[in-house]
This record gives C-alpha cells, structure tokens and sequence, in this order.
C-alpha cells in the first residue's frame, strides 16, 4: 500500500494539522500524469470559469508516482452547470448526486462542492476546529476534505495552479506511511461499516 507496514490512527489525535498550500512540481507532479479524459473534463469546466480539483485517492497516487485507477473531480458548477457543459453527461445517484461525463470510452466522475456539502451528515459533528482565519475558498475546500475517509485521500490538486492542498496533514502520514481516519476512527469506522484501508 504505502511500501509496507503502516500504523492506524485518526486525526483527532494529537495536535491539530497545520494548513498546507505545497507546489505540486516540487512534488513530481506534472498535467502529463493526468489521463486525457480527465484534462478535457477539467479544462471544459475551468474555461468556463468554474475551480476545479482532482481530490482524493487520485491525488495521494499522483504523489507516490502510482498511476490512479480512475482521476475524481469537484468543482464550484452546479451539477446542471456541468451537465450542460458536455454533450454526452448525465446526473446519477439521488442520496449524494454527482456526474458522469462520457469522453470517448472513459467515464469521469465529477461532484460539486454544493452537493457534496450536503453528505455531512455525523460527521461534522466530529469537525476538526476551524483556524480563526481563512479565506472562503480555503473553508469550502477545508469542509470537504473533513468528508474523507482516511487523511491521506483527503488532499486536493489544483491542476491549473499547481497546488496540493493539505489541511488534514496527508502529506505527512504519506511520509510515515500512516494511515488515518479524518474523524475518531472508533466514529468512522461505526458511521461506514463498508470502509477499507486505501490499496
């Protein structure tokens, strides 16, 4: 997984995680390892103004030069926004609604920030403290990263800026090949009977 053992924890213990903006260069990782489909989608929707992010699992395999099973994007559009943005594009799931946008024989999957904001459900009873002061960009990214399973998909790439946000300290359990829980693991692992370390 994370080039053998690894140690089970959450990021309810100890100190709280500093906030980190880091250079995705720096970190190995150029427009080249994101999949064609995956750069049309996020293109489309950036031209069209929209922020843009590929988060999660994608991310953490980018940074260890693994190449990611599938490339998961959020964006600041509606989901009709970017329904109506592809031709070939439809809305699936009516508890937690996202898109998948058909490119060539690949499908992508995009959610939004406004939609995903609703799956908060527990576990925002669990957020982690917010600094006293940020920007409303950092908090809306910070809210949805609180939704992860385990830290170290809890990071987020801005492909057009060049940025790896951090905000629940993935980059570090990453180098200490550490695998934790964004909320109390004894609470996550209760709330998602389903959930399985990251492979």
């Amino acid at each position: 997984m994370l080039g053998g053992l690894y140690e089970l924890g959450s990021a309810g213990d100890g100190k709280k995680p500093k906030w980190k903006k880091l250079d995705a260069e720096k970190l190995g990782i150029s427009s080249s390892m994101i999949s064609k489909p995956t750069r049309v989608v996020l293109n489309r929707l950036k031209n069209k103004g929209y922020e843009v992010y590929l988060v999660g699992g994608c991310v953490r395999d980018l940074i260890l030069k693994r190449i990611p099973k599938d490339f998961d994007i959020i964006t600041s559009a509606e989901l009709n926004q970017v329904r109506k943005a592809f031709s070939r594009c439809e809305i699936v799931g009516k508890r937690f609604p996202i898109c998948h946008v058909h490119v060539d024989d690949t499908v992508v999957e995009v959610s939004s920030f406004s939609t995903s904001g609703r799956k908060s459900g527990m576990k925002l009873k669990h957020e982690l403290e917010k600094p006293s002061s940020c920007s409303e960009r950092d908090y809306v990214r910070w809210r949805n990263c609180l939704q992860r399973d385990f830290t170290i998909n809890g990071l987020m790439l801005d492909p057009v800026a060049k940025l790896v946000y951090d905000y629940m300290g993935g980059m570090e359990d990453i180098k200490k090949s550490k695998v934790r829980t964004v909320i109390p693991a004894n609470v996550s692992f209760v709330e998602d009977c389903g959930k399985s370390l990251p492979s």
